[in-house]
């Protein structure tokens, strides 16, 4: 994906919990826990389940599923004794996992319930660092029509979930998760808005899940706009991953072609740019063998033309890498024709800059073959 990652989790719902640290407690259960190797009964478990869950070691043992089960009326004991302490516990550098792992592994009633508990603050919950990863494992947990109840506290706020480092993951799961049916307020939130979130480092990667996970058809005038901005897309730092995105995922006949033909015209600026270039790599990487081709040719250029954009992009500190993908899968004629240009220039190769040697080493390298 587009952008850093950060302590919103992922698309998984949550990071390593080694990353997350508080001070050592002094709870004296928590400290007898641990001398004992954690070979507690559940029952003396619940009566602690506050204290041992907001413990970075105690939260390890605060579900029946880690403390190695238990009967079913320990368990229960102990699923009503967290239940009393959700709303303290989602929040929680550590309490959060034990409700993620009731979401897991408790029992339909179970998830339902602690899904109950959401209901009302599944917006401010998304943009907690540690809540959001609660709201990810229920969506993950529980059937369609509570999915659709808690993501609807999320209608028209869509967009101030995206340009949040922990709400834009709830926002792609529930693209990953429900029907695309029940997300149309997400895929409407972004008309008139396409070109500034594909600029933004957490909208491009709501755009690209969109792009994977709807139908063409249904994201239709978020295609349309950014076709109609795609060399303005692709060369944003953000917004070049969108551009691969469409070339690469959308199935609405025309789209790849117009933009291999978009590209085959900038071909030149767009490889020796830093973010550009990663469309011209994925467009020699997902084109058929006819546009790749086209491509080919348009940066050998035609017999006899005295500057094609090959002299320039061997040169060039973004363009030389195109250029060692281009021989890597140029073919019959055009593979002769490219290798021949190359060669007539071999002694200012030589003689370049690194970039330059570095086309040496892939012609090398393909001869060789």
């Amino acid at each position: 994906d587009a952008a850093v990652e950060d302590s919103g989790g992922g698309r998984g719902g949550g990071k390593s919990r080694s990353t997350d640290v508080r001070p050592g407690s002094a709870n004296p259960f928590i400290e007898a826990l641990k001398a004992r190797d954690r070979n507690v009964e559940l029952a003396e478990l619940s009566l602690h389940i506050a204290e041992i869950a907001q413990d970075q070691y105690g939260s390890l043992a605060a579900h029946p599923a880690e403390a190695g089960g238990g009967s079913e009326e320990e368990k229960a004991i102990a699923f009503k004794a967290a239940l009393a302490k959700m709303q303290q516990l989602t929040t929680d550098v550590f309490g959060n996992y034990v409700i993620q792992k009731f979401f897991e592994f408790g029992s339909a009633e179970q998830r339902r319930i602690l899904a109950e508990q959401l209901v009302g603050q599944v917006l401010s919950l998304s943009l907690h660092m540690y809540g959001c990863r609660v709201v990810q494992k229920a969506l993950d947990s529980v059937p369609i029509e509570q999915q659709v109840l808690l993501i609807g506290e999320l209608k028209g706020m869509v967009l101030a979930c995206i340009e949040d480092q922990h709400g834009n993951h709830v926002i792609q799961k529930c693209i990953e998760r429900l029907p695309t049916d029940r997300i149309g307020f997400i895929v409407d939130s972004f008309l008139g808005q396409t070109i500034r979130m594909a600029k933004h480092c957490y909208g491009c990667r709501v755009i690209q899940r969109l792009i994977e996970y709807c139908a063409s058809a249904q994201i239709s005038l978020l295609l349309d706009e950014a076709l109609r901005s795609c060399l303005e897309l692709a060369t944003d730092q953000y917004g070049n991953y969108v551009v691969q995105h469409v070339m690469e995922h959308s199935s609405r006949p025309g789209d790849r072609q117009a933009l291999m033909q978009i590209v085959r015209t900038n071909i030149l600026s767009l490889s020796c740019h830093k973010y550009a270039s990663n469309v011209i790599e994925k467009a020699l990487g997902c084109g058929t063998s006819e546009e790749r081709a086209l491509l080919v040719q348009a940066i050998v250029g035609e017999p006899g033309e005295p500057s094609p954009p090959l002299l320039t992009m061997m040169r060039d500190k973004f363009g030389n890498y195109i250029v060692q993908r281009v021989i890597g899968i140029s073919q019959g004629p055009q593979r002769e024709a490219l290798f021949a240009k190359l060669n007539e220039h071999m002694p200012a190769l030589k003689k370049s800059n690194a970039y330059g040697r570095h086309i040496i080493t892939a012609l090398d390298r393909a001869l060789a073959d």
